[in-house]
């Protein structure tokens, strides 16, 4: 099963010293980088026949590692984002990976075994501002999520209060990045952000790696906007877009803690089928797993550890009714076809 992965935080673990290339076995203390256990390098996800994906520029206000940057401090977060950037390019250089630039994945990779990667800024804040959009885009930025969890020059995040939105500047970004054809990620956006993303776009929009409000404590959760409402689910259906599978553990089941018991495949599943349940359609759900994105392979789902075990959740579905297409579908097909649709869009 060939697998497309649109949520994957490479370029931040490779600046925080994992060497990507190495396989797991390989990984010493000079090389693994954080959150040990270490997940996700590139011949492990080749080993899992991950063919595509979009890997991050993850850059956060305020924190503490290379990706960090003082709060508000344009000229920090812009080489924060390049240097992720950088990232990518010598990979490509070095005959690691392929860059999907414009969203052009190829539905039939080559021979050669290499992941084909769009960039996914997770955090615009890199971006000075959205006249210089056209830079990253030549650079094979894909898709932009305006914010993180917190707030950004562009928009108000998870993390923030509710009431807080898009910013005039991210109001712009959103122009901005339509007149470009670039993807909008609401992931990370605030309630209030979300619905004003929606209300000032028309077309098709993605979340990369969330899960469902609904099946973790509703608008009473404590972390409830980074989840998405049904209402939400519906609307970036109705849009031909798709919702990416987040593996964490707390993403997947109310009250998984660190110390407790982690969630199961099935309740992985249970956002999948949630997703298809809404939507009336296979077609809206994928996999944006977020391996290693702040966190170790210890807490995914049980029963997966590392990207080679993602067949367990296709096993799984095989043993609910779901067809060989359908399953195709969850594992790429559905990824793949949003983005040939969308480059179809964008050359009319």
């Amino acid at each position: 099963m060939q697998i497309f992965d649109a949520h994957l935080d490479l370029a931040y673990l490779d600046v925080n010293r994992r060497d990507l290339t190495l396989t797991l076995d390989k990984l010493g203390p000079e090389t693994t980088g954080p959150h040990p256990p270490a997940a996700v390098t590139l011949p492990e996800l080749r080993a899992a026949n991950v063919r595509w994906a979009l890997g991050t520029v993850f850059t956060e206000a305020g924190g503490d590692g290379p990706e960090g940057y003082e709060p508000m401090d344009v000229e920090a977060g812009v080489l924060a984002g390049e240097a992720q950037v950088s990232v990518y390019r010598r990979w490509a250089d070095e005959g690691h990976i392929t860059i999907a630039n414009h969203g052009r994945f190829d539905a039939e990779p080559d021979e050669a075994d290499l992941i084909q990667i769009g960039i996914l800024v997770e955090n615009a804040d890199p971006i000075r501002t959205p006249d210089e959009l056209d830079w990253w885009v030549a650079e094979g930025v894909v898709a932009i999520g305006l914010c993180w969890g917190k707030q950004s020059r562009y928009a108000a995040g998870n993390a923030c209060e509710p009431q807080l939105g898009l910013t005039p500047m991210g109001v712009e970004m959103l122009e901005a990045m339509h007149a470009v054809s670039v993807v909008c990620d609401l992931s990370h956006l605030s309630q209030r952000a979300t619905e004003e993303a929606l209300e000032r776009t028309s077309g098709p929009v993605i979340a990369s790696h969330s899960n469902c409000r609904g099946l973790l404590g509703g608008d009473d959760a404590k972390n409830w906007q980074r989840h998405l409402s049904d209402e939400v689910i519906k609307e970036i259906a109705r849009r031909g877009g798709v919702i990416g599978l987040n593996l964490a553990q707390w993403f997947l089941k109310t009250g998984a803690t660190d110390d407790g018991p982690r969630p199961t495949i099935n309740d992985a599943l249970a956002h999948i089928e949630h997703i298809c349940e809404l939507t009336g359609s296979k077609a809206h759900t994928a996999l944006g797993t977020d391996m290693d994105g702040g966190f170790s392979g210890k807490e995914l789902c049980e029963g997966i550890e590392k990207p080679t075990d993602l067949h367990r959740l296709f096993g799984a579905l095989r043993g609910r009714g779901w067809t060989a297409e359908e399953l195709r579908g969850l594992a790429s097909g559905n990824w793949l076809r949003f983005w040939e649709r969308w480059n179809a869009d964008r050359l009319e």
